[in-house]
């Protein structure tokens, strides 16, 4: 009975999406046949067309993003065999070029920072920084934002922000899965600061390592007493700080607005360590961290003289200066409690309220030093079950050592539909065949408990990590010689992350199947499809023509209006072409128009280098697509977020130029 009505309210709303669609469907016809009426030439007006077609795709996800950009690239193909029935002497693009794409230096670098990241990331590198992250700000968002953001951004402003962005993706994904905060609410801040840091440097972005090179070409054209001085390495610094700070703060005041709360693609959370036992056994056991101050009566005790008593469950302890005691050879009951001494602990509230003030220990309101060792995709609870050919049988984990010799903390027992836990003496009740034994365990442990004859692990689904520690040298000896070769010699950039890619490969960092797995290839086919429209925009002459026309408007204003409206166009370019492609399309324009206008056109040159980095309205910047699929971002959350920080760019940057130059 209740279904027809369940399916009646969904109706309307499919149709209000519906004719959401249809209506701006429609507008965008309008101005599509509007558009064919004032161009030119008839290859500016059908390029014009797919272009509206594009952003209409886009703007209102009609299909994904990525299978709307490999339909606009297969259109623009077909456009070679439609040409004769559209007025066309020949295809929008040459066939022979449209798929130049997916080999493209852009496409090849993020395929291969993807693999380099994975390959630091394999050897707990990454895992390193998140704690280390964590550590300093903690698990709220408003203190993790500015860590991360102002970290990317540095880095970014020596090296391809894109590089910068797939390097730090798996430390954001880490500290996601150990604060509890949802991808979408990180990503997004990092991406941003990463495409901000690439205008610190004048290495830091494509268009400004093209800068000068341009500025050289446009003087071969120019009297000597309009000749313009080349930028030197930090000349741009200041616009980029006051970019990155501006993006920082942005998001820390507005974050909680416009950042949207999704579920992501892709995570490495666990199971959360405590929730899975409440629910399958009725008993609310928290996970903790505590500090054993130099007052506190639990000095010199053993952990076994307290655990059973107060109904605790100590599972993690830490030494300053020593590192973390957990799993495996690491813990056992005869460990003696000392001052300072960190203590991660599973109990039940009331038992844990009553530990605390009994022995004035220092309760931490979130888990700091054990953040990466105890978060979900780290350790958790499991159920183990006794066979009946189990050596254990008649033994108690007392007897064996079972936190000592297996890694596993007992801290329930199921047994005949009875659960019974810590505090009724479970350690000392030998094992019967068919017991449940609810364990807290690192989850690396597992694999080897599930080899063991003497247990059967029902628990499945866990994080199945293999990290390789061991490999760092090599992880990091190519991602060395990877980034010098990007920083100190002229080859490709391409080629060079290749190198550290395939270096870490070879030397058994990653094979080549998880090599293959650490590639969004959403994100390749996004900007690899999306190439091609760039160059029909360029090669037709669309670029030029919507050039001419913006700056013809505004020609006879202010000299802040005249760069403004540069910077506003550069912008627009650069979200329906490559940010290269735009600049050595805008800067001789922006030259001219400064020197027919009587302003400096070096910076009106450097005006349009840093406006292409202005790329957040939509996904086709490569952050931005790089980071669209791991956080579940949506077009429209680009929008609401990118729209905001476009317009505070702009504003920014022309505040800082102006006082600047």
């Amino acid at each position: 009975m209740n279904a027809l009505p369940n399916t009646l309210q969904l109706t309307p709303e499919r149709n209000r999406l519906s004719i959401k669609q249809l209506v701006a469907g429609g507008i965008f016809l309008v101005i599509a046949l509007v558009l064919t009426n004032l161009v030119p030439t008839i290859e500016i007006a059908w390029v014009s067309v797919i272009l509206l077609l594009t952003i209409y795709l886009f703007a209102f996800e009609v299909v994904a993003v990525d299978v709307a950009a490999a339909s606009i690239m297969v259109v623009l193909g077909l456009t070679s065999l439609l040409a004769p029935f559209m007025g066309l002497e020949q295809g929008l693009v040459n066939n022979q070029h449209l798929f130049d794409g997916f080999s493209s230096n852009a496409v090849i670098s993020i395929i291969a920072v993807m693999i380099i990241g994975a390959g630091l990331d394999k050897t707990g590198i990454m895992g390193s920084v998140a704690a280390f992250i964590l550590k300093i700000g903690g698990t709220t968002e408003s203190r993790i934002i500015p860590i991360i953001s102002a970290t990317v951004g540095f880095i970014s402003s020596f090296m391809q922000n894109v590089g910068a962005a797939a390097l730090f993706l798996p430390v954001v994904s880490r500290i996601s899965a150990r604060s509890g905060l949802p991808m979408s609410r990180l990503l997004m801040p990092m991406g941003f600061t990463a495409i901000l840091g690439g205008t610190m440097t004048m290495v830091g972005s494509s268009p400004l390592i093209l800068l000068n090179d341009l500025i050289l070409t446009s003087n071969k054209a120019l009297p000597e007493s309009q000749q313009m001085e080349t930028w030197g390495l930090f000349s741009v610094t200041p616009i980029g700080v006051a970019l990155i700070l501006t993006g920082i703060l942005y998001f820390v005041i507005a974050g909680r607005f416009v950042l949207p709360k999704t579920k992501s693609e892709s995570s490495t959370s666990g199971t959360d360590p405590m929730q899975y036992f409440q629910d399958v056994y009725g008993l609310s056991y928290h996970l903790s961290e505590m500090v054993v101050t130099d007052e506190s009566s639990l000095i010199g005790k053993e952990l076994d003289e307290v655990e059973t008593l107060y109904r605790v469950r100590i599972i993690a302890t830490k030494i300053s200066g020593e590192a973390n005691r957990i799993g495996p050879g690491a813990l056992a009951r005869d460990v003696a409690i000392q001052s300072g001494m960190v203590l991660g602990v599973v109990a039940d509230p009331e038992s844990l309220n009553n530990f605390v003030s009994t022995f004035n220990l220092k309760k931490r309101d979130t888990l700091r030093t054990f953040s990466g060792d105890l978060s979900a995709n780290k350790a958790g609870i499991a159920e183990v079950v006794i066979p009946p050919s189990s050596s254990l049988i008649g033994k108690s984990a007392r007897d064996v050592w079972m936190r000592k010799t297996y890694g596993l903390a007992m801290i329930g027992l199921h047994r005949n539909g009875e659960t019974m836990r810590e505090g009724e003496d479970i350690r000392n009740m030998p094992f019967m065949a068919g017991d449940t034994l609810v364990v807290h365990t690192p989850w690396d442990v597992l694999p080897r408990i599930e080899k063991d004859k003497n247990f059967v692990v029902v628990t499945t689904e866990y994080p199945h990590e293999e990290l390789r520690p061991h490999k760092i040298g090599w992880a990091m000896l190519f991602f060395g010689i990877a980034l010098s070769m990007v920083l100190f010699t002229d080859i490709r950039l391409s080629v060079a992350l290749l190198t550290g890619a395939m270096g870490m490969v070879l030397s058994g960092v990653l094979n080549i199947e998880e090599a293959y797995e650490a590639v969004s290839w959403k994100t390749v086919f996004l900007l690899a499809s999306l190439i091609p429209l760039g160059l029909a925009v360029e090669t037709t002459g669309t670029a030029k023509w919507i050039a001419e026309q913006v700056l013809f408007v505004v020609g006879d204003m202010p000299i802040w209006v005249i760069q403004l409206a540069v910077a506003i166009l550069a912008t627009f370019f650069t979200l329906v072409m490559s940010n290269v492609g735009a600049t050595v399309l805008l800067v001789p324009l922006a030259v001219n128009i400064a020197i027919g206008a009587g302003a400096n056109p070096a910076v009106f040159a450097l005006t349009v280098a840093i406006a292409t980095s202005n790329s957040f309205l939509i996904p086709t910047h490569q952050v931005n697509a790089l980071i669209m699929g791991p956080a579940g971002y949506r077009v429209a959350d680009f929008m609401r977020a990118g729209g905001i920080m476009t317009v505070l760019f702009l504003t920014v940057m022309m505040l800082v130029m102006n006082l600047v130059f």
